[in-house]
Parts: structure tokens; sequence; C-alpha cells
């Protein structure tokens, strides 16, 4: 056997088994981060239910101050959505929904992102209050990612780096909320 095939061969095999994995790697992802905020919670709340004040902690919505971004609905309230469109090719095009309030408790979120890859991601932030004047905030990302994009997050460890850009925007919203 000459050296191409056996090249070939290792190629081929390298391939066949990266396309096993995407099958049997699972597709569903949760990416959780939380924080303690030394604030009431009905304050956070009140701040964390409008997308238009992620624009100041969201490390996502901070990368391109420049994007277009367009609004449609009543900010704080279900139905309301934020669209943005950039031409920096990290920050994309794709819009965010308010798809559910429980007051004083939670907001949901469907993220949809139509560049750099077209996807749909499910998101939350949730309160808790720890005392009196501290708040727990959890944010929370949640979605499917279909093959080969499962193998991708797993090769990349994507959980990880999203995970850590969460953060940074919860401490953000730290800072923010505690001046």
């Amino acid at each position: 056997m000459g050296i191409i095939s056996i090249v070939l061969a290792a190629f081929v095999t390298f391939v066949v088994i990266l396309l096993i994995a995407g099958l049997v790697i699972k597709k569903e992802y949760t990416i959780e981060r939380e924080i303690i905020i030394d604030k009431e919670l009905p304050r956070i709340f009140e701040f964390i239910k409008y997308i238009k004040n992620q624009e100041s902690y969201n490390k996502w919505w901070m990368r391109d101050p420049d994007a277009k971004k367009t609004y449609s609905g009543i900010d704080g309230s279900v139905g309301f959505i934020a669209a943005w469109d950039s031409a920096d090719k990290h920050a994309g095009k794709g819009e965010q929904e308010i798809t559910a309030i429980i007051e004083g408790n939670r907001v949901d979120h469907e993220i949809r992102f139509e560049r750099p890859f077209k996807g749909i991601t499910y998101s939350y932030l949730a309160v808790e209050a720890v005392s009196g004047k501290q708040t727990r905030v959890k944010w929370v990302f949640y979605g499917i990612n279909k093959f080969p994009m499962n193998l991708m997050s797993k090769l990349l460890n994507l959980n990880k780096m999203l995970g850590d850009e969460l953060q940074m925007s919860l401490q953000n919203l730290k800072t923010i909320l505690e001046k």
C-alpha cells in the first residue's frame, strides 16, 4: 500500500469516526451561570425584565455598539422583540423576543440567529431572594444543536466559552446594580 493510500484511509477513518461521534453525542445543551447581587429582588427584577437594559451588561449586546438595532412592541412585556444587524462577523444578525414573564421571578426569551449561523436558542433570567438585601440571579441558555453543530460544540468546548461570557455578563449586571 502506498503512502497516498495510507493517508487517504486514515482521513476516511477519521471522517467516519467524527460522523459516528456526531450521531451519538447528545444534541440538547444547557449553559447556566448565577451570581449573588447585593440589592433587593424587586429592584433587580425590574431591571432585568427589559431587553434594552441588556445593552449595558450583556456581553453579546455590547459586542458591536454600532450594530443597527430595531425594536417592536413594549419592552418589559411578552412579545417585545429587539433585533440587531451587525457588520461584525461575531455579532451577526438576529432577534430576541420576550416569550414569558413570571412577575418578580423569571423572564423567558427566544433568541433567533440569522448570521453567522442560523439557529434558535432559549434563555431565561431568574431571580431568587437570598436575604432582604441579596438576590441570586440565574441566567440559563438551552436548546438543541443539530448535527454537525452538536459535534462542533463539543470539539470547541462552547459550553465553557459561552459560559465564561455569560458569567462576565452577570458580573457586569452586578456592577451596574450595586452602584
